[in-house]
């Protein structure tokens, strides 16, 4: 991998995470902790992370928590599309688990007209999308706050889901391999994820095609708990017929 790439996907992995260790990324890319931090010390000068003891964080958090935008912007057109397919398996009265994420929040925006939906969710703009309407009931996980996705994370936040059953879990990921299954960024999701996954009785994975094979940090695993695959047009057939294989239905947004 390129340096300039590598980069890229540095900058990309902490807008998804907020921040990261210097030994995390390393691992990641497969780089000494050497070549790492030269990597920080230019993105710094550029003004798009900040250094910080040990690791970095993205430079820019206070203009998307502020503004409540999300920071991660990228394959937005196939985001949108796959939210909306995915609002299409939701009816009034559901009860859903909604994870946080753009193409979470994608698929929110399209569920402003459905009615008493019963919905526990550890993001705060989905909350405020949604508890507009008076009818619907809306439970926020507690937790620590990740500014990049808007949400609430780590061990506390899962501790809500503690005899916790809905119809429907809407999961977003960083990573989904047929091997490893999902994974994330940071090792703080993981216990929010596996409590949600575990919470559901339908597991919806919500997930654009930039990410399929693509291996995060920190694996979860939990392949056989995804019933459905929701993504776009860019999965190839071979794939989805792989999917078929291990129990996943592929449901392809156009």
């Amino acid at each position: 991998m390129l340096a300039d790439q590598r980069r890229e996907e540095i900058v990309e992995l902490l807008r998804e995470n907020g921040s990261c260790r210097v030994s995390e990324l390393a691992k990641i890319f497969n780089m000494t902790e050497q070549t790492i931090r030269q990597d920080l010390e230019t993105l710094e000068k550029l003004k798009v992370v900040k250094r910080q003891h040990g690791g970095a964080s993205i430079s820019n958090y206070s203009s998307f928590a502020g503004s409540i935008q999300l920071e991660r912007r990228t394959h937005m057109e196939e985001k949108q599309k796959i939210g909306e397919v995915a609002a299409s398996y939701v009816k009034s009265g559901d009860s859903l688990i909604l994870d946080s994420g753009t193409t979470v929040t994608e698929m929110a925006k399209h569920l402003v007209n459905l009615k008493n939906l019963k919905i526990v969710t550890p993001s705060l703009n989905l909350t405020l999308i949604l508890g507009k309407e008076p009818t619907n009931s809306i439970v926020m996980t507690g937790g620590e706050f990740k500014a990049p996705t808007l949400s609430l994370t780590g061990i506390q936040a899962s501790a809500i889901f503690d005899n916790l059953y809905v119809e429907k879990l809407f999961l977003a990921t960083g990573g989904f391999s047929l091997n490893s299954g999902l994974s994330y960024p940071s090792f703080s999701d993981i216990p929010l994820k596996k409590a949600m996954i575990e919470s559901a009785k339908i597991v919806y994975l919500l997930a654009d095609s930039s990410k399929l094979e693509l291996l995060q940090f920190a694996s979860l695993g939990n392949i056989e708990n995804i019933k459905y695959l929701i993504t776009d047009d860019k999965v190839k057939p071979d794939y989805v017929e792989k999917l078929q294989n291990i129990g996943i239905t592929t449901i392809i947004a156009k």
